[in-house]
C-alpha cells in the first residue's frame, strides 16, 4: 500500500536545518510518528514528499520555508507590557503560551525591558529551510471513524 490521502502513515524521521547537521527534531529509536494523511496534521512539504511511498521506503528531502513553517513575519514580534504577565517573573528565552484567537499560541520572550517584554509569535523554525530523513514504518487504510474525526487513532480505537 502506498501513502495517499486518507491513509495512516507511521514514520521514523530526523529533521535538520538544511546545510547543517543541526538537528531540530527526531524520533529515531522511539515509537513512530503516526498521522492521517491529507488532514493538515503535518507541514505541507513533509506530506507531499511522502505521497506514493510504501512501508520500508526511505526518503530524504529538503523543504523551503514556504513548504515548512512559513517565512518570518516581523509583525508577529510585539511589545507586551510586563503587567500583562500577572506577576510572572519573565526572562529572555522563555517560551510561553497565550490564548489568542480561540487557540493556544506559543511565543518566545526575546527581550525584557523596564516596562515591556518583546515577544516573538513566529514559529521557532519560521524562515528556515529544513532537511528530513524519513523511513516509512507502516502504511494502512484509515478507518471511517479516523477520517470522520480527522486524525489517526491508536490501538483499540480512540475515545473522545
Amino acid at each position: 500500500m502506498k501513502i495517499a490521502e486518507n491513509t495512516v502513515a507511521s514514520v521514523h524521521y530526523r529533521g535538520t536545518l538544511t546545510g547543517t547537521d543541526e538537528e531540530f527534531d527526531s524520533n529515531i529509536g522511539e515509537d513512530p510518528l503516526v498521522f492521517l494523511v491529507g488532514h493538515r496534521q503535518m507541514i505541507p512539504g513533509f506530506e507531499q514528499n511522502l505521497l506514493g511511498k510504501s512501508t520500508g521506503d526511505k526518503v530524504n528531502f529538503d523543504l523551503t520555508p514556504d513548504e515548512a513553517y512559513g517565512q518570518r513575519d516581523d509583525n508577529a514580534v510585539i511589545e507586551i507590557p510586563k503587567e500583562q504577565f500577572g506577576g510572572l517573573e519573565i526572562v529572555a528565552g522563555m517560551i510561553l503560551v497565550a490564548d489568542i484567537g480561540g487557540g493556544p499560541s506559543p511565543f518566545t520572550v526575546t527581550e525584557v525591558g523596564e516596562e515591556n517584554a518583546t515577544c516573538d509569535f513566529n514559529h521557532a523554525l519560521a524562515g528556515k529551510s529544513l532537511t528530513f530523513e524519513v523511513e516509512i514504518a507502516e502504511v494502512r487504510e484509515a478507518t471511517e471513524e479516523e477520517v470522520a474525526h480527522g486524525h489517526a487513532h491508536g490501538p483499540g480505537g480512540h475515545h473522545h
